[in-house]
Parts: C-alpha cells; structure tokens; sequence
C-alpha cells in the first residue's frame, strides 16, 4: 500500500493557503540581477568548487554545504535545518535567489531561526532524493529550486519548490513558531514522515517479482499510442521533455514487433525535435525541455545528459533509416560539445545556464534588424528558412529560430539546387555563430560529473557505430581515460564530482552503472580487453558497496554513507535511466561476455520487482522494458576472430542490431566467446544464441542475414 503522509498540521499553522509558484505557467521571465557589491557578505560556500554554490556564497544568508559540521551545528544549537536544494542552470532557482537569499530582511529571519544549508543536487543526488520525496509526499508535486525544513538529525517536516518573498517569510516563521510551541507533535510527524519516504523507495518494488513477458510489452505500447502527439511529436501536452530512452524503447520496440505506426511516431518525433527552437539551429544542442506542444520556446539551459543521450538516440535512428538531419544533429551536437563544453583535461562540464545578463535565451535569440546588419541580400531567405515571422516571434521583437521543412523540399520549392541550399546555410550559421561569439555568454556549470560523462561516451560510442568517424570514437576514449585518471581512486572506487584537480564526494550507483556500461559498450566496439577488465572490477565493487541480495536490487549510496537518514532506492526511468535499471542492463550484457550466470539470474530478476508497475506507468520504466525485450527476444552473441576482426565489427555495428552483444579480438585474449575461435590466415564470425554457435561465417552479409532470419 503506498504511504499516505499524515494530517499536514504545518501547513495548517500557515494563515493563508501556500501554493507554491509553478514556474511552466509563466514562460518567459526576464530577471535582471540586482547590483550588490561580492565583498559585502561572505559565508562557508566560498570553500567549494561547485558553481551552484558558489553562486550563494556572497549571499547575505549564512550558508553552510551538506554535511556534518552544519549538522552538528544544528543539533548543538537546537535549531531547524533549512535546507534549499537547485543547479547552477536552474532560471527559476536564480528567480528565488534574487528576490529572497540575496534580501537581508529574508537572510535576517533564515539566520536567526535556521541552520541553512545549499546543496547542489547535481554534485548530491543522494541528498536531493531524500528531500524530493519528501516535498512530493507533502504536497503531491516537486521542482527546483527545492526548499525543506527539517529537525535538527535531517528528518523532514516541511517543504516546498519556488516561493515568492512574501509567502517564503510567512513559512518561514510559521514553520518555526510551530516547532518552538510543537516540539512532541513535531517529532511525531517527522518520524511518520521519515517513514513515509523509506516506503516510497520499496512501495513499488514486489519482493516476490513477477514474470516479464512480451504480451506484458504489447499492454504497454497500446496504452502509450494513445498519449502520442501525432501532429507535433512527442507525447501530448505541454511542457514537452525529450526523454531520450523513451524513444529508443519505441524505437527497438517498432523494429521488434514490426509496427510502422511506432516507428513514424519515432520519426516524426526526432524530426519536430531537430526543428524546433529546443535545438540550437546556429550551434547546436538541445535545451532541456520545450514550454510549449510545439517544441518552439525552449528553457534555455543546456544539459550534458540530455545531450549524451540524444546523441545515441539520433544515431541509432539513423541505422534504421539514413536520414540526413540525423547525420546533420549528431555531427552539430558533437561539435556543440567540444566547443563548449570539453575542458583542456578531456572531461565535459555538466550544463549551460539559460540566462545571460540577467536574461533568459537573451544569447540564442535575434531581432529583424540584428539579422539584417549580418545577413544583408540573404535575409529573405532566411527568414523563410528559420519562420523568422508571427511563428518564429517570441517576445520584445525577439525570434526564436525554428524550422518546418527538410531542406530537399525547402530548396524544390523555392527552385534552388540542394547544394546551393546547403552552401548558404552553412555560410548563415558561420556568420551568426561568429555575431554570438561577441555576446556575454550564458554561466558555464564547470563541475564534471562522472555519471554523466560516461553517458557522453556511451553517445559516442554509438555515433562512431553509425557514422564510422574516427573523431567520435577518439573523444570517447580520451573522455575515459579521464575518468579513470581523475575520477577513480587508488583503491579503485570513483568519485562522483570533479573540478579544479580534485576528485570528491563518493559515487553513487549512478555513477558505476553509467562507467560499467560505458566501458563495455568500448570494449565491444574496439575490442580492447582492458576495458572489460575494468567493467567487471567496478561491477564487483557494485555488489560489495550497493548490493541488497534480500530484495535483489542497489541502493542508490554506498553502505559506508553515514549522512543520511536513510538509504533509497532509485528505479524511475526518468530524463536520465534509472541507475538500477541502467545495472541490471549492464549484468545481462555481462553475463555473455564473462561467462557468469548468476550475473543473468539477477538481472532476469530485477525487472520483475517492478513489472507490476509498467503498464500503469510505461513511460516511467522504458529503460526496464528494453531489458525486457532482450530477455524475451532473439538475442546473439556475435564473436569475431581473426587478424582483421576489428574492421568487420565496424562494418556490422553500423547497421541496427540492439538485440546483439559483440565480442571482437585479434589474438586470444582469455574470453569463452573467443575461446578455439581463431584459424590461421581467416577472419570468422560466429552467430551464436543460447550458448550454442552457429557455423563460422567470413562475411558481413552472411552474418545479418542470421541475425535478422526470424
């Protein structure tokens, strides 16, 4: 039964109703910031390296970061933790910084009353997890920036997401004078609460599993269609998220049971998505969300895992079908991230903010007459191109550039040769490209993430699959090493966060699931051992450091983590793969490659534990029913041997074969699938299914006619 907080008598002790700001409905805002001199306040946050941070650290409020010296303090002190939780990208969490953290007045009553802690949820998902369950318990909704009151040990007893000065006083005061004149019953409702958010983690989680079988995938596909926006792609409504693995489920899911109707929302997506405003048409790179159905207004901010993520996505959509805006949004966001986002080190930073100079989009939008002084004698076409017109305007005669033909049918209408087209682009993004480098740049979040790297080099990796440009797989493995140089430690365990040379805060599953998932998906594209060697050590470490083998799933901390009220469980697929689902993903690929069955027995068991909630929620699980559908589908292991293995496996891995695990080496190197495998002076691919092999083969051709033979 799910958990049902208690009557919320704080929020009763509020004299009017609080509803908190919700942030979609009043898109755009402009916030220009305040002048306030840096020297005039200075509190603890001045010592970290996360740029969220540091942004308060010239707060007039005292912030304290997570951990036990504000915690202490707190307990000493007999005072409520106050704890305020965003990103250095987040527009709304600078709205509320503006109006309120950066108030005297407001900082007065927090310091006063409060130990008041600012956690960068990027660098503590542990932590953010906690309180967001928390909020979502108490209120039925959640956001960022994130605000919650809490006892002086961290149990929660209040919280909420954006507040305006006014009513953020009014809690603020309420929540303590209910507490001071409350003491007993609030303990009371804290420990309920505290309660309510360990149930949360296992309320979906069936101990006994279930079976996972593709009748189970067709329930799920037919209820999903009928949430699909079929004119403007996506799923109905607004705001539109991208949700990558969403669309690569449909996608393998379309292929697998052959339904065009999947397939051409698949398509029709990719391409609204690539036309629209939510993708930088001058730079490259998507946004992380569109306000609108049409995917025209973006927020601005730019995310690395949205990216990384997309990258796979587009490129697996071009293995089925060679469409060139694929080609074309790969090769612009690749470019979109090494320009801005590649540090000197070969780690990516984490986002870009959506503001610039107070604005937000002010750097990625144009007037008329800015595009005229560039483009002179082209403006015409351009205009027609991009809708610089009534779809394209946003506001204060600014234009959102957007699209809404390919560039075959654009040309055939206006009766241009295609390569004219293509030239005059080219030349129209150089210049703008050039006009924006003069702009004050929107805030980079330079902190480098070790989970969300190791998605980057998955996206890589299966760019450098499709597209066979040596580039790709050159940025995916000098992005490794880096992570191995600089974000795992002597004694083998990683880091989650990075910056100015120093490795910190313990790694979460995330973080392992991603790397293990990243270093196979190098070894079975270049063949070198080393990093399945690596996938495995960080695998063992995963079952020693996250592991429950009683309800056969990972905890999202490691079991030495001592600063939390308690450990939770992460299995929502959401804008990012459920780390337990990204886990058990990875033990079923290993199972093949290292010959370890009880790897296969977990991971056959994991989807059970929360099957049950899949057709109630299939856009929540996507991640899990991919590994569903390669459990319950044809599914090969494909071993290559011989001295020119490593060519055939590029010719292969370009077509779409997400129901194949690759194992390619040129000399023995100790794997069973290459085990007896090697014949002086050939090259064999061997097609094998169930731990039994098919003869061996020396042809590309041969070797997809098995494969795809139903």
């Amino acid at each position: 039964m799910k958990w049902s907080p208690m009557k919320p008598i704080i929020f009763e002790a509020i004299k009017k109703p609080l509803t908190t700001f919700s942030p979609t409905n009043l898109f755009p805002l402009q916030i220009r910031r305040r002048s306030m001199k840096r020297s005039d306040y200075t509190n603890e946050l001045i010592h970290e390296t996360s740029p969220y941070l540091l942004q308060h650290a010239h707060n007039p409020v005292n912030w304290q970061p997570w951990g036990e010296t504000a915690l202490n303090q707190a307990k000493a002190e007999n005072k409520l933790l106050l704890i305020s939780i965003g990103y250095s990208a987040c527009h709304w969490c600078h709205v509320m910084e503006h109006e309120s953290f950066e108030d005297t007045e407001v900082s007065q009553i927090m310091n006063d009353r409060f130990v008041c802690i600012k956690v960068d949820r990027e660098e503590r998902p542990d932590v953010d997890h906690i309180y967001m369950t928390a909020v979502q318990l108490l209120t039925g909704r959640g956001g960022w920036p994130l605000n919650c009151i809490a006892l002086p040990d961290g149990r929660p007893i209040w919280g909420g997401t954006y507040f305006q000065k006014e009513n953020w006083i009014e809690a603020l005061e309420a929540v303590a004078k209910f507490y001071a004149e409350n003491p007993e019953e609030t303990l009371k409702y804290a420990e309920k609460l505290k309660d309510g958010i360990e149930q949360n983690a296992l309320v979906s989680i069936s101990q006994k599993g279930s079976t996972t079988k593709p009748i189970l995938l067709l329930e799920i596909l037919k209820k999903w269609q009928s949430s699909f926006d079929t004119k403007n792609g996506g799923t109905k409504g607004a705001p539109k998220f991208m949700l990558p693995n969403n669309w690569m489920f449909l996608l393998q899911a379309g292929h697998y049971f052959q339904d065009e109707k999947i397939l051409d929302q698949v398509r029709l997506t990719l391409r609204k998505m690539a036309f629209g405003g939510l993708y930088d048409q001058i730079g490259g790179g998507f946004a992380r969300y569109s306000t609108d159905e049409i995917w025209k207004v973006p927020h601005f901010e730019k995310m690395l895992y949205d990216n990384a993520q997309l990258l796979q996505l587009y490129a697996e959509a071009y293995q089925t079908e060679q469409n060139p805006l694929y080609k074309q949004v790969v090769s612009e966001t690749v470019e979109f991230l090494k320009r801005e986002l590649l540090s000197p080190e070969n780690g990516f930073y984490s986002a870009l903010d959506a503001d610039s100079e107070g604005e937000e989009g002010k750097f990625y939008t144009w007037t008329k007459l800015e595009l005229e002084q560039i483009l002179g004698a082209d403006l015409n076409l351009f205009r027609e191109y991009y809708n610089v017109n009534s779809l394209g305007f946003w506001e204060h005669n600014q234009y959102i550039l957007m699209r809404t033909e390919d560039d075959h049918s654009f040309a055939e209408k206006r009766q241009l040769s295609l390569a004219d087209l293509e030239i005059r682009i080219q030349n129209w993004k150089q210049l703008l490209l050039n006009e924006r480098a003069k702009r004050i740049r929107p805030g980079l979040d330079d902190k480098i993430l070790t989970s969300w790297n190791a998605m980057t080099i998955s996206g890589l990796i299966s760019c450098f699959r499709a597209f066979g440009n040596p580039e790709y797989l050159e940025l995916a493995l000098a992005n490794a090493v880096f992570l191995k140089q600089k974000l795992i430690g002597e004694k083998g365990r990683i880091f989650h966060s990075y910056k100015n040379n120093q490795s910190k805060i313990t790694g979460f599953l995330e973080d392992y699931a991603f790397a293990i998932e990243a270093f196979m998906a190098i070894f079975e594209t270049t063949g070198q051992k080393e990093w399945l060697d690596e996938a495995q050590r960080l695998t063992k470490i995963t079952f020693s450091d996250f592991y429950d083998e009683q309800k056969s799933i990972f905890y999202f901390t490691a079991n030495d983590q001592k600063d939390l009220i308690t450990r939770t469980i992460e299995i929502h697929d959401h804008v990012i793969p459920a780390s337990n689902s990204v886990m058990a993903k990875n033990l079923f690929r290993l199972s093949y490659l290292l010959e370890k069955p009880e790897y296969l027995q977990i991971a056959e068991r994991m989807p059970g534990l929360v099957s049950g909630n899949i057709a109630n929620y299939p856009s929540g699980y996507s991640n899990w029913s991919q590994l569903i559908l390669n459990m319950n589908s044809n599914y090969f292991e494909v071993a290559i041997a011989g001295e020119n293995a490593i060519s055939l496996l590029s010719e292969l891995q370009k077509n779409y074969l997400p129901n194949v695990i690759f194992c390619a080496g040129t000399t023995e190197n100790g794997l069973s699938l290459l085990v007896n495998r090697f014949v002086l002076g050939k090259t064999l691919i061997y097609i094998c299914q169930d731990n039994g092999c098919l003869l061996p083969i020396e042809t590309v051709h041969e070797a997809l006619a098995m494969i795809r033979r139903k």
